[in-house]
């Protein structure tokens, strides 16, 4: 059985990387590997329950980011380790990096408190610290982002904050991935859809994981 493989997804509203997340769940499949894909919050019916309160329910930051990782704990035990105990590829649509991005970026949020509740969290019986095996980071102006993002659908409350606030998630992203280089492929989402395409390919063929 091969091993599971996590790949995660990340970038700030309107970077345009939820529009390839089913392209590389078809490249898999049509590799023979089986595929789970996910998304954070949500995944599970109770995550999906404090999805709908942490994306528009004010709160202040600390009960912001427990909602997230009481929403990832559940995730976790539910889908993610279960999927990758099975030698399954799961591709999930944010996971821990937005939390370090939106609540300790975008809002301020102590540091250190996020890696605190990071390691608590995310220690099961299969991984100390379940982390993806490659985080896919799209980059992108926020003011380039927002004007994709306009008018699209009713904006939830993150999706609803200023330029300046998504310069804020921005530089909580490249902290993360400057902080963790190892498991980040950092590619420039502002270019035309296939050319991102190709970056996502080369990204995840480098680790060996399709042909």
């Amino acid at each position: 059985m091969k091993p599971g493989v996590f790949i995660t997804f990340e970038g700030i509203d309107g970077a345009g990387k939820s529009s390839h997340v089913q392209a590389l769940a078809e490249a898999f499949k049509a590799q023979g590997r089986a595929v789970v894909v996910t998304r954070e919050p949500g995944g599970t019916p109770l995550a999906e329950k404090l999805r709908t309160l942490a994306l528009n329910e004010p709160m202040d930051p600390l009960a912001e980011a427990l909602v997230m990782f009481a929403a990832r704990r559940d995730h976790l035990v539910q889908v993610i380790e279960p999927a990758l105990a099975r030698g399954d590829v799961v591709l999930c649509d944010r996971f821990t990096d937005a939390t370090f991005a939106y609540q300790g970026g975008g809002r301020g949020f102590d540091w250190a408190v996020l890696e605190q509740l990071e390691q608590v969290v995310q220690r099961t019986p299969a991984a100390a610290l379940r982390q993806p095996d490659l985080t896919l980071l799209f980059e992108i102006d926020p003011k380039v982002a927002a004007q994709r993002l306009a008018g699209v659908r009713v904006p939830d409350k993150f999706e609803s904050q200023p330029a300046e606030f998504f310069a804020r998630v921005a530089a909580g992203y490249d902290r993360r991935a400057r902080e963790q280089a190892g498991r980040f492929a950092r590619l420039a989402g502002d270019q035309p859809r296939d050319a991102v395409w190709r970056d996502v390919l080369a990204a995840v063929k480098s680790k060996g994981w399709l042909a």
